[in-house]
């Protein structure tokens, strides 16, 4: 900011899927009009998690209820999901706030750059001790293994059986969200099965997790997965341009076992290094389809050259928490919130360095400007 205006907000809506029906909460948007900020909310934004814009225009004379184009016109623009084929709707030199993923996606990058757009990874605004403060493990690991679950139940009735064995889950990673899989992988995916099971005298949950630095060694895992009934990728791969799990390893699954995809990187084989997913050949599902059989259509709309022969059930969705849209928003508002209020605060991100306040201070971790300085100077 160059004047003593103050900043103006926009709160797009996010076209991806018919399933994603995610938007920032009506009281997010109220508190920041009590801080004297015009707010911009694209129309229709929650509608399908039953808000009308009614919800949004009684909280303040400075909420506006608005076009797509007008909300991205605005000086910070706030939308969960990185908004591919948008970008030349901000205006340079305006933030966006946005799940944008850096680390992988390098040509996203070079068009933010090139457009001018004081772009914020809030995936990659991490506190000084390194963690993530916009993230939502927690549910991603629920939600997954709930679909893990479902889908195991379904397709294999000896689970409800009580002379079966535990059932064996093997964990890939135990970072941040492998932490959270081991918990509900313990839950049977969620209590209330966990409860039934308990209930009917099912035997429980062996969870085995297995770390990266094993992710090479066959013989392992010949063994491993031999007795595997839930098979979970949770892994934070230091190389993305190699999978840890070849497709040939999911033939040493039982054919009844489910892969949970809770990393769900994508096949970015232009890039440069490419990108590939971690458990080679398997379908990338979002909130309109999460669980793919083995003769899903999806396994041969996979880029070609990326092998598909062994295939078992897989659940995967790019955006796990959205599965529950509004427990998914409360969480995330409330985590977005003292980043906007520094914002406000502060002007905008030109007087925001590393050596600001703790929210200045993760808000610059995030940011492009750092991410261009750091791989600069690499």
């Amino acid at each position: 900011m160059t004047d003593d205006r103050r900043l103006t907000i926009g709160f797009p809506r996010m076209y991806n899927e018919p399933g994603e029906r995610r938007a920032f909460l009506p009281p997010l948007i109220g508190l920041l009009a009590n801080m004297d900020v015009d707010v911009y909310v694209e129309a229709g934004s929650a509608a399908g998690m039953g808000y009308s814009d009614d919800d949004y225009l009684t909280l303040s004379p400075r909420v506006h209820v608005v076009d797509e184009a007008t909300a991205y016109r605005q000086d910070i623009v706030v939308v969960l999901r990185a908004p591919e084929g948008r970008y030349e709707m901000l205006r340079p030199g305006a933030i966006l706030l946005s799940m944008l993923h850096f680390t992988t996606r390098p040509e996203r990058v070079e068009l933010l750059r090139g457009l001018g757009i004081e772009a914020i990874a809030i995936d990659m605004v991490t506190g000084d001790d390194g963690r993530r403060l916009v993230q939502n493990l927690r549910e991603v690991a629920r939600n997954g293994l709930a679909a893990a679950f479902d889908a195991l139940e379904r397709r294999w009735p000896p689970l409800l059986s009580p002379m079966r064995p535990p059932i064996s889950v093997t964990i890939l990673g135990a970072g941040g969200v492998g932490k959270h899989a081991i918990e509900w992988a313990a839950k049977c995916g969620d209590e209330a099965r966990n409860e039934r099971f308990v209930r009917d005298g099912l035997a429980g949950v062996e969870v085995v997790v297995v770390e990266q630095n094993l992710s090479g060694d066959e013989a392992y895992f010949r063994r491993r997965l031999a007795h595997t009934d839930i098979l979970v990728d949770a892994t934070a791969r230091r190389d993305t341009s190699r999978p840890l799990f070849p497709n040939a390893w999911l033939g040493m699954l039982p054919a009844h076992a489910i892969v949970c995809d809770l990393a769900v990187d994508p096949y970015l084989l232009d890039d440069d290094p490419p990108v590939v997913r971690g458990i080679e050949g398997i379908p990338q599902g979002n909130l309109d389809q999460w669980e793919f059989g083995p003769q899903d259509p999806a396994w041969d709309r996979l880029p070609p050259g990326i092998p598909t022969g062994n295939r078992r059930t897989v659940v995967s969705c790019y955006s796990w928490p959205g599965v529950q849209p509004e427990a998914c928003m409360q969480a995330y508002s409330s985590q977005v919130t003292p980043l906007l209020k520094t914002l406000i605060w502060y002007g905008g991100l030109p007087a925001i360095g590393p050596d600001g306040s703790f929210h200045g201070r993760a808000l610059w971790r995030g940011s492009l400007r750092h991410w261009l300085e750091d791989h600069s100077a690499a």
